[in-house]
């Protein structure tokens, strides 16, 4: 295989200038969808407030399986699904 010189990349004052702005319009893109989010979330927070008010009180755990969308299934069979007829 045949072995090259590395190429020099030169950096432009264009390149720089161009980079600077797609910067900054990302950053003011991100802080639109902050002010957005939170501005939703307070309202959510406040609705949040008055459901944990209420008579329904969910344990830590629950709050959390609610969070990640996670759905406890019962076992099947127990312990005789197992050990078949044997007591302990």
């Amino acid at each position: 295989m045949l072995r090259r010189k590395p190429t020099r990349l030169e950096l432009k004052l264009d390149d720089i200038e161009e980079f600077e702005s797609v910067r900054k319009e990302l950053e003011s893109r991100r802080k639109q969808r902050d002010e957005a989010e939170a501005a939703a979330g307070g309202e959510e927070a406040a609705a949040a407030a008055i459901g944990a008010l209420g008579t329904e009180h969910k344990s830590r755990e629950q709050l959390i399986n609610d969070r990640i969308g996670y759905k406890a299934q019962p076992k099947a069979g127990g312990r005789t699904a197992h050990f078949g007829t044997f007591e302990f």
